[in-house]
């Protein structure tokens, strides 16, 4: 299927399966972490994800965060915590420092619904959480993370589908050790561009070169000169695909330069943190949706 250059795409049976699937996931838990990536912390949300997650309590995780500077960073976990009442915690996966941080605020919001229980006569059993967010935000990385020194899984529980598998973080806390993919329908082509950039959307929907020349029109003056000294650009030219092709000398036949490639490493560098420390968002002057 060939790509269109100016869209990013989603396939409808597609979204369909992956919401199905969440619902199933969201019955068997009592709370959600919602983990979104630190370069682009507002786009990588769900609009409406509290439809969305029917209710359940929430607390968010702003993943990523050694891939910006924590300065910069400050400032979106302010604006998002006023904005979806909740709390938010930067993290990144192999930093291990803030997982009791994250275990007790996933007890803390399941307590409600192990007090409802209770109250119904029956014995207090451990929370049970699960980690959702859009596609490679990181969520594994999270998963793994929580259960790095809690390698025992429990199993199936009565009543639950059998394919689902727990790990016991604690006593206090189960995890659904499969990460909950928030369907991609994304209305909005500006965040759908900036998901592309951190590769939340899969190849097929976009290509290489208008993702990658959308990155270079996206980044502000200080985030060009960047660019430019990572790419060994003078200052006096501008940044360009076709310049970063020649100052790298990817090429092709009479010196024309090689739009594929010089696109594909644009990306790879960018997604590696290689070229700096980089929020690709911009605060909203308007309250965002929740």
């Amino acid at each position: 299927m060939k790509k269109d250059k100016l869209h990013i795409h989603w396939y409808p049976g597609h979204i369909a399966k992956a919401e199905k699937k969440l619902k199933e996931q969201l019955s068997l838990v009592d709370a959600v972490i919602e983990v979104v990536d630190a370069r682009i912390p507002i786009s990588s949300r769900y609009d409406n994800i509290t439809r969305l997650l029917n209710q359940k309590p929430r607390f968010l995780l702003i993943n990523k965060s050694d891939l910006v500077d924590r300065n910069e960073l400050h400032k979106y976990i302010k604006y998002l915590e006023h904005e979806t009442k909740v709390t938010v915690l930067p993290t990144t996966s192999l930093n291990l420092k803030d997982v009791k941080a994250i275990v007790n605020e996933s007890v803390r919001l399941s307590e409600p619904k192990i007090q409802s229980l209770i109250a119904k006569g029956l014995l207090r059993r451990p929370a049970r959480i699960m980690v959702v967010g859009l596609p490679n935000v990181g969520k594994s990385s999270i998963i793994n993370k929580l259960t790095i020194s809690s390698k025992t899984k429990t199993g199936a529980k009565a009543g639950v589908t059998r394919q689902q598998q727990w790990v016991r973080i604690n006593p206090q806390l189960e995890l659904l050790d499969t990460p909950g993919i928030i369907p991609m329908k994304q209305e909005d082509q500006q965040k759908a561009i900036k998901l592309a950039f951190v590769n939340s959307v899969g190849e097929n929907a976009y290509s290489n070169e208008f993702v990658a020349r959308a990155l270079l029109d996206i980044l502000n003056d200080k985030q060009k000169e960047v660019f430019k000294q990572f790419y060994n650009i003078a200052q006096d030219v501008d940044l360009t695909v076709e310049n970063i092709a020649f100052s790298r000398k990817w090429l092709k036949q009479r010196n024309a330069p090689d739009i594929e490639r010089t696109c594909a490493y644009i990306l790879k560098d960018f997604r590696a943190g290689k070229i700096g420390k980089f929020i690709l968002d911009e605060i909203p002057q308007q309250p965002a949706q929740t």
